[in-house]
């Protein structure tokens, strides 16, 4: 047997995975309530949108439950990709498996997993910071870099479909290069020795 995972990054995988799917399954929710997007900074049942959702309006409770379910999912993403990321410095875990030419992961793997850590998650939490109007209070400037928080919304939401694409080819990727052995390695951090990285 070879190492492959720490568990750092056993643990923090997992606990993503969990977070990602309460995100997606509480986003879903909060999209149905008004399943339209606008650019600005206001938007609503009765302004023009910039694009119109295939989706039909379901107002249980104006989605309640999945802006708790969304918020606390969130912050359980963020404390868990900080771990990840100052573990990843740390540890030397992106200069040896993602940085480096002789990485397991080949070249179009290593920069997908770059752009989604270190463009795609950052951009998402900004987002989702400047829709709350608490935080844009406070900190208006994060509003008005994308020019209003029904544009941060706009853009969150095809953040969230990269995000959805990158995990659908992550798990085909995961099930070719042989799902037990993939998932075993993630779980225990071994793979068999000899087999390369998905």
């Amino acid at each position: 047997m070879a190492p492959r995972h720490s568990a750092v990054v056993r643990i923090t995988h997992w606990i993503a995975t969990l977070g990602f799917f309460g995100l997606l399954v509480s986003g879903i929710a909060i999209l149905l309530a008004h399943p339209r997007l606008y650019w600005g900074e206001t938007g609503s049942v009765g302004t023009p949108s910039l694009i119109d959702l295939p989706l039909p309006f379901v107002l249980v409770g104006q989605s309640g439950w999945g802006r708790y379910l969304h918020f606390l999912a969130a912050w359980v993403c963020v404390l868990t990709g900080l771990l990840y990321v100052f573990s990843g410095l740390l540890m030397r875990h992106f200069r040896k498996n993602l940085l480096s030419a002789s990485a397991a992961y080949n070249l179009l793997q290593r920069i997908a997993y770059l752009v989604v850590v270190f463009v795609l998650f950052p951009l998402m939490i900004w987002t989702g910071l400047a829709m709350s109007p608490a935080i844009a209070s406070v900190l208006p400037a994060l509003v008005t870099a994308f020019g209003g928080q029904q544009s941060a919304r706009t853009i969150h939401f095809f953040i969230t479909i990269a995000l959805i694409l990158f995990v659908a080819v992550h798990i085909t990727m995961v099930c070719r290069a042989g799902f037990r052995t993939r998932v075993g390695a993630m779980i225990t951090g071994y793979s068999a020795a000899g087999k390369e990285g998905a």
